[in-house]
């Protein structure tokens, strides 16, 4: 369980670089997420998880 809080933790930590140093990136960044087809953001969120849990998997295994 303490694993889980700290990848919630380096969550927020990215989050927060992201709006808090380029407030402007994360504007457009959500101005084309909103433009891009369902199929390619499912598409995409797929991939990221997929590196995710090999990373994962790799630090941890």
């Amino acid at each position: 369980m303490q694993d889980f809080f700290a990848a919630i933790g380096l969550v927020l930590v990215v989050e927060g670089l992201v709006y808090g140093g380029f407030p402007g990136l994360a504007k457009r960044l959500a101005a084309e997420v909103l433009s891009m087809p369902e199929n390619t953001l499912r598409i995409v969120g797929l991939a990221a998880l997929a590196i995710g849990v090999g990373i994962v998997w790799l630090v941890r295994g």
